[in-house]
């Protein structure tokens, strides 16, 4: 339902953001460096309102970001993304139950898109223009998908231009055939090494 209350600009996600920041002090690490691996839009959705915590609360705004991991992300409105991630989720589900489902989210989709996108324009802005846009300069790892049926690889590198153009330090890799948010079962020790390697550089900048 989060992809709902965002389309309506219903923050939802804020809270559980201060939560996680929160989580930093109570376990009384929030003077190590943090490095932040995001997951699909949904993450991405979540992370938008982390950022904004970031750079504007008094509390989080000493924290020290090293960088961030984008796996699977972000991409933009993508109606038919959406239905076949869905359809995953809905996989062991009875067929008409499924097909049901698929064709009421389309149908609600839509009708936000449609009727309800121009409205909230006006106050709330879309998660991936926010991202493009964003104040944050720490290094950031792409980890995309041409074969990628759900955030198309096309919206990820069109992120990666807008943050270079922001002189922010990125590095992206397409593993060509790998499915959505499958790169790491599919490739275990490329995957690794990169992750790794991109954390140890941000750590000894």
């Amino acid at each position: 339902m989060v992809f709902f209350s965002e389309s309506l600009g219903i923050p939802s996600l804020r809270v559980l953001a201060q939560k996680l920041l929160e989580l930093l002090f109570d376990y009384e690490i929030e003077k190590e460096p943090l490095l932040f691996h995001v997951f699909s839009n949904a993450g991405v959705m979540l992370y938008r309102y982390v950022l904004e915590l970031l750079l504007t609360h008094r509390r989080f705004c000493h924290l020290r970001v090293v960088g961030t991991i984008f796996d699977s992300g972000p991409g933009d409105s993508n109606l038919v993304g959406a239905l076949r991630a869905l359809a995953a989720i809905l996989e062991h589900r009875p067929a008409v139950l499924r097909l049901l489902l698929l064709v009421a989210f389309a149908l609600v989709a839509v009708l936000f898109h449609i009727l309800l996108a121009p409205l909230t324009a006006l106050f709330h802005t879309h998660f991936y223009d926010r991202l493009q846009d964003s104040a944050s300069r720490w290094p950031e790892l792409y980890l995309y998908s041409r074969a990628d049926e759900v955030v198309l690889a096309r919206d990820v590198e069109r992120m990666v231009e807008a943050r270079q153009a922001h002189h922010v330090l990125v590095r992206s890799v397409d593993f060509v055939s790998s499915a959505h948010v499958s790169h790491l079962r599919d490739y275990p020790t490329y995957y690794t090494s990169l992750c790794v390697n991109f954390m140890r550089s941000c750590v000894q900048c």
